[in-house]
């Protein structure tokens, strides 16, 4: 009875193991580049929001009279924000699909 076949299949274990062992750190690797994306998103919402309300103060006082600057720096903000808004929300709604998911 020739058992080199079976013996061969050994080698495929071998194999998947070691994938998912160098799978996980790839992940995290994806997870922390994200995360990392995310706080950028939101570090500059924060700035263009600043540089808006700056924006207006200037244009108050009479720093700045140009109104196409002021627009302009709220229109940055509003969008700015309003992404942001939009990706939260496709997180919070994967997040609860996953958890809806019954395993």
């Amino acid at each position: 009875m020739d058992v080199t076949s079976i013996q061969g299949l050994s080698l495929f274990d071998n194999l998947f193991t070691e994938e998912k062992k160098t799978t996980s750190p790839a992940n995290t690797a994806t997870f922390e580049a994200l995360l990392n994306s995310a706080m950028g998103m939101i570090k500059e919402t924060e700035e263009y929001s600043s540089q808006a309300e700056q924006a207006e103060l200037e244009y108050m006082l009479g720093l700045n009279d140009s109104v196409t600057d002021l627009l302009v720096a709220q229109q940055k903000a509003n969008i700015s924000l309003q992404y942001t808004v939009a990706v939260r929300n496709a997180v919070t709604q994967a997040y609860q699909e996953i958890m809806a998911l019954q395993f």
